[in-house]
């Protein structure tokens, strides 16, 4: 009995570390179709969110495949493309953003990660510098609490980089519910709202500001997910089974895509939880 169970035992954890190789070095596609009177002509947007510096082949060719057989109208990228550790270099990063920028127009939202370099050079030196230097070089400009009017589509795109304060581990901090309208201003009506904001904890927030759609990563679809069940295990905040992990969610009219993002930092490791690379199609319902 005890030899049978050594057995199985062996057995799961092949199977474990199969999966986890597989998973963490490959990407599924997922599409969203959003409709809505405001919206001029159709339009496709590639999301991208939580890269952090990881390749997918030579120069990330892979990746770059995938999106070019996608044929976007623009980027739109939920933050986190590098990673803020120590002397890790951002080039993997700007190497694949100087590809896409070549193609297509990249709107960019902040994640921790990008936020963190700038916020703490006493720990990264110069790095935010040089990263804003190079994106300025290949005409991306991140969306700081800023936004762009996309007029031929009815668009209007927003940038939202909240506070550390509401990165913190363990515990959810409140979010006051004027503070999106002080960092963001009002959200027009007469247009639809793209939201780029890295961390989906504040989704009822963001859809109560005015996003009518909400582009989010930073959970990495919760590390691992549990298979038939399909949950996320564990958030960046160490929050067990997190409500927001991956995938899309619907506050009344208002929707939410999370991403499971492309890469990997503090948990190097994917199982049952490929990265995702999202294919959104804005268009009319007539």
């Amino acid at each position: 009995m005890i030899d049978l169970l050594i057995t199985v035992i062996g057995i799961l954890a092949v199977i474990v570390l199969w999966v986890m190789l597989f998973d963490s070095n490959r990407f599924v596609v997922r599409k969203l179709t959003v409709q809505d009177d405001r919206m001029k002509r159709r339009c496709r947007a590639v999301v991208l969110s939580d890269l952090h510096n990881k390749q997918y082949g030579g120069s990330n060719e892979r990746l770059l495949e995938a999106i070019r057989e996608q044929k976007p109208d623009f980027v739109l990228i939920a933050g986190d493309m590098l990673t803020a550790r120590g002397k890790e270099s951002p080039e993997p990063a700007l190497a694949f953003l100087r590809e896409l920028a070549k193609s297509y127009p990249v709107y960019y939202g902040n994640g921790n990660h990008e936020q963190r370099i700038r916020l703490h050079p006493d720990v990264y030196g110069d790095m935010a510098e040089r990263y804003k230097n190079a994106l300025t070089e290949m005409g991306i400009a991140p969306l700081v609490n800023c936004h762009v009017i996309l007029p031929e589509y009815g668009i209007a795109i927003y940038g939202a980089e909240i506070g550390e304060d509401y990165y913190q581990r363990i515990w959810l901090a409140q979010m006051d519910p004027d503070y999106l309208n002080g960092i963001l201003g009002q959200a027009p009506e007469e247009l639809f709202t793209v939201l780029l904001a890295h961390n989906p904890d504040y989704f009822p927030q963001y859809a109560a500001w005015g996003a009518d759609l909400t582009l989010s990563g930073h959970v990495h679809g919760g590390v691992v997910r549990i298979p038939v069940w399909g949950k996320g295990v564990i958030s960046p905040a160490w929050r067990l089974f997190p409500k927001y992990d991956g995938g899309i969610f619907r506050e009344g009219a208002k929707t939410m895509v999370l991403s499971r993002g492309m890469g990997s930092h503090t948990i190097p490791v994917r199982i049952f939880n490929p990265a995702e690379l999202w294919v959104i199609d804005f268009q009319s319902p007539q």
